[in-house]
This record gives C-alpha cells, structure tokens and sequence, in this order.
C-alpha cells in the first residue's frame, strides 16, 4: 500500500469513527445528565475507538483476503462465503464483549446498565454497525479496483494505437526511401550529372525524416518545406516531360500537423501517375491551411484512369488509418477520373483524437 492509499485509508477511519462517536455520543446523552458535555463526547469517542478495532480488523479481512478469492474465476465462492460467516459472528461476538466488559465497565464506570453478552436486540444493532461499515469501505474499495482496471486498459489502448502509429510512420520511411532509390537508379544508370544533387537531396529528406517524424506533430511549415524538396528530387528525374504546380495558401506556419502525412499522396502521384506516362505530365497541388483548417488537393496525370472505384495501396491505405489515430474532424476523397487521378483532403487540425 502507498502512502497515499494508507492517509485516504486513515481519512476513512477518522471520519466514520467521528461519526460513530457523534452517534453515541446522542444515543447515551439522556442516561448521563450529570455529566458535561465534553466529557460525555471524550467517553463517547472512546468507545468508538474501542469497539471500531474488531469492526476494522473484520473489514480488512474481507477486503484482502475474501474478496480477491471472490473475484478468481476458478474460486470457491461457498468457501469464502463461509469464511465471511464465521468471521463476521466472531467480529460480533468481540464487539459484545468490548462492551460489556470494557465500554461500560471502565469508560462510563458502569453508569450505563450492560445488556447480556448475547441480547437478541444488541445482537442486531452490532450487525448493522459492523455491516454498515465494512459495506462502506467494500463498495469503495471495488469502486477503486474498478476505476484502477479501467485506466489500466485505457493506457494499454493508448500503447497499443501509439505502437500502430509508429509502426505506420516506419512503413512510411522505407517505402519513400525505396522509391528515391529508385529514382537514383535510373539517373545512375543515364550516368546523369544529376546524380550527386539528387544523394544529397534524398540526405536532406532522410535527415528530415530521421529527426522530425518520430514527433506526434510538427509545424505545417516544415511539412510543406520537406513536400517541396522531394519535388525538387523528382524534378530533376523527369526534367522537362513534367509539369508541377504548387500552390499554397497558409495563414499560420507554426500550426501543428502530423509529419508525413501528405507525403504518400505526392509519392502516389508519381508513382501511380507521372511514371506510368508516355507523354507529358502534370501534377497539381492545392494547399490551404485557414484557421486551423487544412485543406489539401492533388491531381496527376492517370493515362489508365478508367473511373473504377479505387483500391487503397499501401500508401494511400497508411494514411488513411494515421488520419484515423491522429484527428476526429477530417474528409478524405480519392476520384480514378478518366485521364487523371484526384484526391481531396480536409482536416481540422485541431481535432487531435485521444489516443
């Protein structure tokens, strides 16, 4: 037990044994009109002192030893039941005594006529005591092991969608690399002067990616600087045979975004778009951050765009479940036009889902 468990255990005790000793204290008040009040409550909370060790000892026995034997699937709840039983006729038996032979005989100095051990009537009024207390501190204690068992599964939720999440930003990182390397490829196999730029591009970007996105959010600003180098990189692969235009409209740089989240669209365009043309080609981008609001449109050349329903790659499929993780407020549209191929995407960046 912590030291903060045990002061909210003490709490506990100190405020019912108050209460107990208010209750005796206007039970006895009439049999004792001779005596000061201060001195009838100093007797009265004595008296709860004394009879409360058989009623703690009982609630403790059930809570920590009944209880979790309870609560096993393969336990024996006769067995405990029984056990409940017998110390609850023991824990009365005690408090009976205590009073009998402690209570009235040296805290009120036997002003107070003693009842037989086993009085019908006194008998009855300990159980309920006894019942109200233990009942009390049994109903918190399951409220605690409650509440306890479902942060616990809140937080292995948490590390569960925080582990998918990492886990779909390092599938990311390959599949961009594989795809630069792809590029360097070709240019190495033209024997291209193009070559170095394009190593030291694809360092800026591996550096970008290795330092900034293990971040939970990043400013849209570095978001939107890392799109325009790997544009770059992909412009001098494709040279004059492709038409890029970026448009970008943001009114607060410093706004959050999660990092790489735009990037598979871009990939998507060339790999999907731009590499799969024979003639020229032309990739559109649209971004818009207003208020918190980021809007995102792309549009590539598609010469096999047929109209049929789209079947999510691996890219387009990552980013859909980051989206998911990551915000409650977003729309996202993927349209396979005829000749081109489009994607929508609206978020509320201040939509963070808790994960």
């Amino acid at each position: 037990m912590n030291v903060k468990r045990l002061l909210l255990h003490i709490l506990f005790w100190v405020v019912y044994l108050l209460q107990d000793s208010l209750l005796e204290f206007l039970w006895v008040g009439p049999a004792l009109p001779g005596i000061p009040e201060p001195t009838r409550f100093r007797m009265a909370l004595e008296a709860a002192v004394a009879v409360g060790v058989p009623k703690i000892l009982f609630t403790y026995f059930v809570m920590y030893s009944s209880l979790p034997r309870l609560l096993q699937e393969n336990g024996r709840p006769w067995l405990e039941a029984v056990k409940i039983a017998v110390a609850l006729a023991i824990t009365l038996f005690l408090y009976r005594v205590v009073f009998n032979y402690f209570i009235y005989p040296q805290i009120y100095h036997g002003l107070l006529q003693a009842k037989p051990l086993l009085y019908p009537s006194s008998l009855l009024l300990s159980m309920m005591d006894t019942g109200f207390v233990s009942g009390t501190a049994v109903t918190l204690h399951l409220l605690r092991v409650q509440l306890k068992g479902k942060e616990r599964e809140k937080n292995l939720v948490k590390e569960k969608l925080e582990t998918e999440l990492k886990y779909l930003r390092n599938q990311t990182n390959p599949h961009f690399l594989f795809n630069t390397l792809n590029n360097i490829y070709v240019l190495a196999r033209k024997k291209s002067d193009d070559t170095a730029e394009i190593v030291m591009k694809l360092s800026k970007l591996l550096r970008f990616i290795l330092y900034e996105t293990g971040k939970r959010f990043i400013p849209v600003a570095d978001e939107i600087r890392m799109l325009d180098d790997y544009l770059e990189l992909e412009k001098i692969r494709y040279n004059e045979r492709l038409r890029i235009t970026f448009r970008k409209d943001v009114d607060n740089g410093a706004y959050p975004v999660a990092p790489l989240l735009l990037l598979p669209f871009v990939e998507n365009a060339f790999k999907h778009g731009v590499s799969e043309s024979r003639l020229d080609a032309f990739i559109y981008i649209d971004l818009k951050l207003q208020e918190g609001v980021l809007t995102f449109h792309i549009e590539n050349t598609n010469e096999n765009g047929n109209g049929q329903a789209i079947t999510d790659n691996i890219g387009l499929g990552n980013v859909r479940r980051q989206l998911e993780l990551m915000y409650k407020e977003y729309k996202l549209e993927v349209q396979n036009r005829h000749n081109r191929f489009c994607v929508h995407l609206i978020i509320n960046l201040d939509s963070h889902a808790k994960i």
